[in-house]
């Protein structure tokens, strides 16, 4: 089985919350920015960036963590709140003496980083939001879907889910294909996540409206666009862009683009964060 790239993996005990698991990657410059980098629901860290990490690496430090109940991220009996996943990270970003950071927010981790930013202004340097949206539930069809999520749970844990999800990888990861190479490891890492904390995440997740205050977040931002996204509508994408006053990129590809274009979703992420960058040290 082959296995990408992956930078140290650690864990640490946050007071009163548990253990978390995450990736760390330090630059040989110690003046490099850091970047803190937040995954999409059902996903980990490392499933969600691997495609990107070699690419950022060579720039700049990191930390990846796996939220909540996702890959080996910390498990919970308590209700699921986004905001909770906000605070996991920023501890992290204290303990580890890191920030400000750059946030990078795929899918889930969007709505995660701007919760970030709200409460904890004093860690983020600027913001990169991708594949998300400031609301989840507004047409009667989106709260219809999402009243469906707990159907997840009971598939999560079939026999019939690794059959479905392997056969979904290969799709995903045709013959020929560059990442068909790591089809099996994906596989794998897809697996790790606790199926009730999963569901009660999308539940979080399809709760979650910052219309009210996402343009008041005050921090330099850039949004990337996927324009054939089926999961996140790409009028929503824009939209929360518009509201953060970002600078967007288009990728041309549906909501899997970090896997199946990996190439141009790296080159992406890295003038997003880029700009954010320069325009944090803008004089003006």
């Amino acid at each position: 089985m082959h296995v990408p790239w992956l930078p140290p993996g650690r864990t640490m005990v946050l007071p009163g919350r548990g253990e978390v698991f995450y990736r760390h990657h330090q630059h040989p410059d110690t003046t490099a920015p850091t970047l803190l980098l937040l995954h999409g629901w059902t996903a980990s860290a490392d499933l969600q960036f691997f495609t990107a990490y070699e690419a950022l690496a060579e720039r700049w430090s990191f930390i990846a963590i796996d939220h909540r109940g996702h890959g080996r991220g910390l498990r919970t009996t308590l209700r699921y709140e986004l905001a909770d996943a906000a605070d996991d990270a920023a501890l992290l970003v204290e303990a580890l003496d890191v920030g400000p950071v750059v946030t990078v927010g795929y899918s889930m981790g969007g709505p995660i980083s701007m919760l970030f930013a709200l409460r904890h202004p004093e860690l983020v340097r600027g913001m990169v939001v991708q594949a998300t949206a400031m609301e989840w539930r507004e047409k009667r069809w989106e709260r219809w879907r999402w009243s469906l999520v707990y159907a997840l749970g009971p598939l999560l844990r079939s026999f019939m889910y690794p059959r479905a999800l392997r056969w979904a990888m290969q799709r995903a990861t045709r013959r020929g294909y560059p990442m068909s190479n790591y089809a099996m490891w994906a596989f794998g890492e897809m697996r790790r996540g606790d199926a009730s904390n999963i569901v009660e995440a999308g539940r979080a997740l399809s709760r979650h409206d910052a219309r009210p205050w996402a343009g008041r977040l005050g921090v330099p931002a850039a949004s990337l666009v996927t324009t054939r996204d089926h999961l996140v509508p790409p009028a929503k994408q824009r939209a929360l862009a518009d509201a953060m006053n970002a600078i967007v990129i288009e990728l041309h590809d549906d909501h899997l683009c970090t896997i199946t274009s990996a190439d141009q979703y790296a080159d992406a992420t890295v003038r997003l964060v880029q700009h954010v960058l320069q325009h944090d040290h803008d004089p003006a």
